[in-house]
């Protein structure tokens, strides 16, 4: 009789269900070819101009720093060349970023996802790490086996370089970002003496480990789970967006081929899986438009270059829109559609924010008044019968020159006006430094005691220009019984 098998365990009958995956490490491999060049050269501008934009001076007068790109925290002000930015023009950055969300938008419907695959921080950062990885490792089948490789001096030394080297990168990147809120040379100057403030140091470490964590070793996680964009792309596509592509017409049925075989048969697409070892977010781009792609154009280059080795045409992988590569399988000529819906509502909206911007900039005042009456107590009665209100006057001077300025007031016919502060200030003569805010605390007496709150105007005037400025406020007095 056969041995009876012993009796199982119930847990043996729970079937093996793996509920999370490590991560597999991606190791691009090196590709030569115009997408790849293209990213090259957007990879040293967008990093030349983070880099070193902070040190590009801008003369803006004695009274005004002359960093040409600065946002000034300390005295509350941002500056971009010839645009200065108070903390009450706040919705001018609101208008940036609109602007730039809805460029955005307005690029993505028509070329897909080329912000993702050229000018995205992590796209760049990534393009950094890796290259300096590619240059002290070797290409990817060396840093494979390197990767998989047991401890020894050799993989030691290489690792050591490789992240000293992402380290020294990340260490400049936070110390440039920190230059965009400081004078430059003078906090470089501080930071060679080893004197810089607890905040810029937590700042440059902070990013210094961001940097390093996100574009040594996230990579294109950061893309496919933690970047929205990736998420509700898809919304801004359509049939005419620019895409990268596979062509299954022409490629299909894929299989090997020997030099001197036939097409007849057989797709054009060899199985080589070059454009899947080049592609830095791991996938293949031969199933179809995926999520994780962010148009980089290296799998084109791979896929170019075994075509040339073929004596085959290029295009087998190539940006290109879903209706031609479906018009084009139909013989029917296509071209790419710009002008349509999508785009002009992208486009219409930019005008408009554009233009509302451009309005604010050109018609922006050289200074500001603004006026708050007091609200403990809203008036006073002084023994003579007279009604006496206070307000608290702050006069913005956005320029760069000292400036004297008149206060005038409308509304009452007998009234009496009187400054506290400081020395003597008469309303004929109030000083405002250049770049500053001047505030003062205006008394105005009045002997029309009776009836409803009067609407009164104040108004400002520019000893020097004559430029005007206006605000209306209210004169509180005793109510009629």
């Amino acid at each position: 009789m056969p041995e009876s098998s012993p009796p199982r365990n119930s847990e043996d009958d729970t079937p093996d269900i793996q509920l999370f995956k490590s991560q597999k490490r991606i190791f691009p491999k090196q590709v030569d070819g115009f997408f790849r060049k293209l990213k090259w050269v957007v990879m040293v501008v967008t990093l030349g101009i983070y880099y070193f934009v902070p040190f590009i001076r801008w003369d803006r007068g004695l009274n005004a720093p002359d960093q040409a790109v600065l946002i000034d925290l300390e005295n509350k002000r941002a500056y971009w060349f010839f645009i200065e930015i108070w903390p009450q023009e706040i919705y001018l950055l609101t208008g940036i970023l609109v602007l730039a969300a809805i460029a955005l938008f307005f690029v993505t419907s028509m070329f897909g996802r080329v912000w993702c695959g050229y000018f995205c921080f992590q796209t760049v950062w990534t393009d950094l790490f890796i290259w300096v990885e590619r240059l002290v490792q070797g290409d990817r089948y060396a840093r494979q086996k390197l990767h998989e490789q047991k401890w020894n001096l050799e993989k030691l030394a290489k690792m050591v370089a490789t992240h000293f080297l992402w380290l020294a990168i990340s260490f400049c990147t936070g110390g440039a970002f920190v230059l965009y809120f400081n004078d430059a040379p003078t906090l470089i100057q501080h930071a060679l003496e080893f004197d810089v403030s607890t905040s810029i140091a937590t700042v440059v470490l902070g990013l210094t480990f961001s940097t390093y964590l996100m574009a040594g070793f996230a990579r294109e996680q950061v893309c496919t789970y933690m970047c929205p964009y990736a998420r509700f792309q898809a919304a801004m596509f359509d049939e005419n967006t620019l895409i990268i592509g596979y062509d299954m017409r022409r490629g299909e049925p894929r299989g090997k081929h020997k030099k001197g075989d036939e097409w007849k048969d057989k797709g054009h697409c060899i199985d080589c899986t070059a454009c899947v070892q080049v592609c830095p977010m791991g996938i293949d781009i031969r199933d179809g438009l995926q999520m994780e792609c962010i148009a980089c154009g290296l799998c084109i280059d791979a896929c170019d270059n075994i075509m040339d080795r073929l004596s085959l045409p290029h295009g087998l992988i190539r940006y290109d829109t879903a209706r031609h590569i479906k018009e084009a399988s139909e013989g029917v000529k296509a071209g790419f559609h710009i002008l349509r819906a999508r785009t002009l509502y992208y486009a219409a909206i930019m005008a408009l924010v554009g233009g509302v911007m451009l309005y604010a900039l050109v018609s922006r005042a050289p200074f500001e008044l603004h006026v708050l009456h007091d609200r403990n107590p809203l008036f006073v009665q002084l023994s003579d019968g007279t009604v006496r209100n206070g307000y608290e006057i702050k006069i913005l001077n956005k320029t760069h020159d000292d400036k004297v300025f008149k206060l005038q007031f409308s509304g009452l016919e007998r009234y009496e006006i009187a400054i506290k502060t400081a020395g003597e200030v008469s309303a004929d003569r109030l000083e405002v430094g250049a770049d500053n805010v001047g505030s003062y605390h205006v008394f105005v007496s009045s002997k029309l005691t009776q009836g409803a709150p009067r609407d009164i105007v104040f108004t400002l005037t520019d000893s020097k220009t004559g430029d005007v400025d206006t605000y209306e406020s209210v004169f509180m007095s005793r109510r009629g019984e």
